[in-house]
């Protein structure tokens, strides 16, 4: 793969990130970066959200991202070009820094063969080690220059290992906002906004949409089959638009269903319960207050090898976090449509246990964070950088002051 020659520019930096959510996470981080060091170019991969930000995505996200474990080695071929393409691009463009962001099994390695090239890395989210492999600590140690963690008690398992971190707080906190108002987003849809609304999430992948969506419309149908419902499908962007609307002509007749790419929020703040596909969206529908059932699916051998090693007591993000069980959660042989459909129609009819729900969903935000991990990020980014202000009063050459960077993430703090 041929690229043009990047204009000639005093800093560089690469970021890469394999999922939605990193993507997003990426997107406004570099952001707030090219605002403030002049001339800065940004490549790496990526998707949607970092091309808007100005990132030059060498490879596009969309095309390595996998879910599973034998469906990972499908892919192999594409994640092993993608490979090549970020080395080559590296090496014709000597970046000052690297930003990795989650995907360990793609970033890990990539770490490795940036440290061989001089390149620091800030490794931004940080891979599950609590939940398995947690002997990538030690690959962590050798290869990056700092870890930028999300979750409060991942950072004490960083310091026990020596690594430099920083608990930064969850993206989502500052992210996670309404566009519309009610009335608006259910004009904006053409359905009732009296009408009881049951969000479906099925995942940000193909493969996760071809799993999950079928059965979550099949659950649909039997809930319309008893009361009065609607029900929106927040479909990521990225995804085939046209395939999702062909399934949903199947149960058209049976119940009513709306698609809607890039409201996420607004729907499952407007709704009154959601079916989520294990993931960050489950931590987006905690932070929109939406009662939930949480489900997922992968192969059988990918089912019977992560049983093995992954040691945790639950899947969703939402228990984990809480410590407890807060949300159900329907995994491979249990995520069927009447179980779905039996969970959903609990949730609408007993308004005790929905705000019991919600209570511990509100509970949760505490523990992501008060807000301002993006510009946390940025400083961390100033840090390694080594951009210091030459007076209280003077910015950099660069532009980038490292003190405007603290006063606006304190500012937020406050907020």
């Amino acid at each position: 793969m041929t690229l043009p020659n990047p204009m000639i520019s005093p800093f560089s930096i690469l970021i890469v990130a394999g999922e939605r959510s990193g993507d997003v996470y990426g997107g406004e981080l570099v952001s707030v970066l090219r605002a403030r060091i002049n001339g800065v170019q940004v490549f790496g991969c990526g998707g949607s959200a970092m091309r808007e930000a100005g990132v030059e995505t060498v490879v596009d996200a969309h095309s390595i991202t996998m879910a599973g474990i034998t469906e990972v080695i499908a892919g192999l071929p594409r994640v092993q070009r993608a490979f090549r393409v970020l080395l080559n691009e590296v090496g014709r463009r000597k970046p000052q820094i690297a930003i990795l962001i989650d995907f360990p099994d793609f970033n890990l390695r990539l770490a490795k063969e940036l440290k061989r090239r001089n390149v620091p890395v800030i490794y931004f989210v940080s891979p599950q080690i609590w939940a398995w492999r947690r002997g990538r600590i030690r690959q962590l140690k050798a290869t990056i220059q700092k870890m930028l963690c999300i979750f409060d008690f991942e950072e004490e398992i960083y310091r026990e290992a020596g690594i430099p971190v920083e608990c930064v707080g969850h993206p989502l906190v500052d992210l996670v906002r309404t566009s519309l108002s009610r009335e608006e987003f259910f004009a904006r849809v053409r359905l009732d906004a009296h009408t009881t609304t049951v969000a479906l999430l099925p995942g940000s992948r193909p493969q996760e949409v071809h799993a999950h969506l079928p059965v979550m419309l099949e659950a649909a149908a039997r809930l319309a089959l008893s009361r009065r419902i609607q029900f929106i499908i927040a479909v990521a962007p990225g995804l085939d638009v046209a395939r999702i609307e062909r399934l949903v002509a199947g149960i058209e007749r049976r119940a009513a269903v709306r698609i809607v790419v890039r409201a996420t929020y607004d729907a499952l703040h407007y709704s009154d319960a959601a079916v989520v596909a294990s993931g960050t969206a489950t931590v987006e529908a905690a932070l929109c207050e939406c009662p939930m059932v949480v489900v997922y699916r992968v192969s059988p051998l990918s089912w019977l090898v992560g049983k093995a090693l992954v040691k945790v007591p639950f899947y969703s993000m939402v228990n984990l976090i809480a410590r407890r069980r807060v949300v159900e959660e329907l995994m491979q042989s249990k995520f069927t449509a009447l179980n779905v459909a039996s969970r959903v129609e609990y949730l609408l009819d007993h308004p005790e246990a929905r705000e019991s729900m919600l209570q511990d969903l509100r509970a949760l935000r505490s523990r992501l964070g008060q807000g301002g991990a993006i510009l946390r990020a940025a400083n961390a980014v100033a840090e390694l950088l080594e951009y210091r202000e030459t007076t209280p009063a003077q910015p950099s050459a660069s532009g980038f002051r490292k003190a405007d960077v603290e006063t606006r993430a304190t500012s937020q703090d406050r907020e």
